[in-house]
């Protein structure tokens, strides 16, 4: 069984990679395919690499769909900065919608059995109150997110081809993704805390549902070949809720220092974030967001493969391995 991966250099699609290719070393499996937009990137071996640009709607899919009979569809957009006004919609609106949908149609006619599409739990809102939990069932989000907007009509765009081919959907709902190479906001957490300064946040009693990489890779494995994934959709985590201070305290314990938290109102916090512009970063350290991934681990049988602190811990590791080779190739 072929299986086709897009956003192949990414940072959920080089793991996503390396799981594949175990997996078919132990079951024969002929082919891992990369879709790349450029060339360059080297794979490990096993995998199959072809450049297709730019994923538009215009994307000619049918000369790499050719015996392939899976396919997980991580590319997206994620940030649009520096945007004409009006423009950010529209660049969602191609990649993650139109693009998709291309893709998606040009696997139905090809004979691909199943689609696996890497969604986000934005679709069903920025946070949750302290009691509540985002399930599969839950409401979804009309909200002013672009990128939310994007992920939720590519799903209902999916679910609409599904329906009408024989090819099977599954869409898996993810929250914050963190592990090895991790960047973005958890990885200026993590400097912040490397820094050992006292950090303002043991006000904070909130709930947050987060998914290792290892964890979330070892799912959309799972999700390629499980009968029971067919036309699924799951919202997925590690199955550990961390308030903002525990999960700063895990990982000071992860870079093997401790840390000290102090008290400040998180109403004074969020005041201080947003006359900097950082109003959304300080929601996601201030506020909950809890899933529930019963689902998931009752009708796929799936359990997490790894803790949170060995995650963390395989986080730093990698951090550490990373920085200490810049730093020989800068001598």
């Amino acid at each position: 069984m072929t299986v086709l991966v897009t956003g192949a250099t990414g940072f959920v699609g080089r793991a996503l990679l390396v799981r594949l290719v175990r997996e078919a070393s132990a079951s024969a499996v002929p082919v891992v395919r990369a879709c790349t937009r450029r060339a360059g990137h080297s794979f490990p071996a096993g995998i199959e690499s072809v450049v297709v640009g730019d994923i538009t709607s215009v994307t000619d899919w049918t000369p790499l769909l050719r015996g392939v009979r899976a396919i997980v569809h991580l590319a997206a957009r994620v940030h649009v900065m520096h945007d004409p006004q009006g423009a950010g919609r529209a660049l969602y609106q191609l990649t993650n919608v139109d693009a998709t949908v291309k893709l998606a149609r040009a696997a139905a006619s090809c004979g691909v059995a199943r689609f696996v599409f890497l969604s986000s739990i934005k679709v069903l809102g920025e946070s949750t109150a302290r009691d509540e939990v985002f399930t599969e069932s839950s409401p979804t989000t009309q909200g002013d997110d672009a990128y939310a907007h994007s992920k939720l009509e590519a799903e209902m765009a999916l679910r609409d081809i599904a329906g009408q081919t024989a090819m099977e959907v599954v869409i898996v709902r993810s929250p914050l993704v963190y592990g090895p190479g991790v960047g973005a906001n958890f990885g200026a957490l993590m400097r912040l805390v490397d820094r050992g300064w006292p950090l303002p946040l043991a006000g904070i009693h909130n709930r947050r549902s987060l998914i290792g990489l290892e964890n979330l890779v070892d799912f959309l494995a799972r999700c390629v070949t499980h009968p029971a994934a067919a036309n699924q959709t799951f919202v997925i985590s590690d199955g550990e809720d961390l308030s903002t201070p525990e999960l700063v305290r895990r990982i000071a314990a992860a870079q093997g220092r401790t840390i000290r938290l102090v008290g400040v109102p998180p109403r004074l916090l969020m005041a201080v974030a947003a006359a900097f512009g950082k109003g959304a970063a300080a929601c996601r350290l201030i506020e909950s967001l809890r899933v529930d991934s019963t689902k998931a681990r009752e009708r796929l049988g799936w359990l997490p493969p790894i803790s949170v602190d060995d995650q963390l811990r395989r986080t730093v590791r990698r951090r550490d391995e990373l920085t200490t080779e810049r730093q020989a190739a800068g001598r």
